[in-house]
């Protein structure tokens, strides 16, 4: 019965974290399609830039634009790599660990086991990262190849209509590298709000749903989205009087 009553509240918070990224995933989804939000905008703006490109003859600026999306991609993977050796590396020396562990201030004691399963629940989120990160680079990849095989301007068996679905297109799989690359940020920001459960559970499941309201409120309320949505024109300057 103490066991039961002691694992409770840890399994609770594991379950409301699932609960919180899961449902916030879920509901991001579901509300971008017919709200403005980061990504759907930035698929907007993609689309425009996809169209603008088949009007150049030079494409260096877009592929460089490409190569460096990729390579904060590359960044974050390998830090990812970093972070998950630090974890095994802790996992070793877990005597050590839990020393440090009830140094912290207000943290709650915990078993050597429940600590170690806490270690392994903060892997297999930085190995999701991991993965996230991964596709998104080769999604970059495949976008530069598009952009390499862009119509040029003086191809005449090229129509219109194809131009138009070659620019939908490559700015498709552009936003789907960038959602990739959303997915792995969010995976670090639920992965930071983890190491609250070495304090507590409570306090573990108060700063995973702090998480889910630092998202919102980037992804649907955020100034750089009000600029980026702004349509408004500025008014004509007035005439001087006589």
């Amino acid at each position: 019965m103490f066991v039961v009553d002691y694992h409770l509240p840890h399994l609770l918070a594991l379950a409301w974290f699932v609960v919180c990224w899961v449902g916030y995933t879920y509901y991001a989804s579901r509300k971008g399609r017919d709200t403005p939000c980061l990504a759907s905008v930035l698929h907007l703006y993609r689309e425009d830039w996809m169209r603008r490109l088949l009007l150049r003859d030079n494409r260096i600026a877009d592929a460089s634009v490409i190569g460096n999306l990729e390579r904060n991609a590359s960044f974050f993977a390998s830090s990812t790599l970093i972070i998950l050796a630090g974890i095994l590396t802790v996992l070793g020396s877990s005597d050590r660990a839990l020393t440090l562990l009830a140094d912290l201030p207000f943290a709650q004691p915990a078993s050597r086991q429940m600590s170690e399963f806490k270690l392994l629940c903060l892997a297999v989120v930085f190995v999701y990262a991991f993965f996230t990160f991964s596709w998104c680079m080769r999604q970059y990849n495949f976008a530069a190849v598009l952009i390499g095989s862009a119509p040029m301007i003086g191809e005449r068996h090229v129509t219109e209509l194809e131009r138009k679905a070659f620019a939908e297109r490559a700015a498709k799989v552009i936003s789907l590298a960038a959602n990739e690359f959303n997915f792995g940020l969010r995976a670090y920001y639920f992965g930071m709000s983890l190491l609250a459960w070495f304090i507590s559970p409570w306090f573990f499941m108060l700063v995973a749903a702090g998480v889910v309201f630092i998202l919102y409120h980037r992804e649907f309320h955020s100034d750089v989205l009000s600029v980026m949505v702004l349509t408004q024109t500025p008014e004509p300057p007035k005439e001087k009087a006589e």
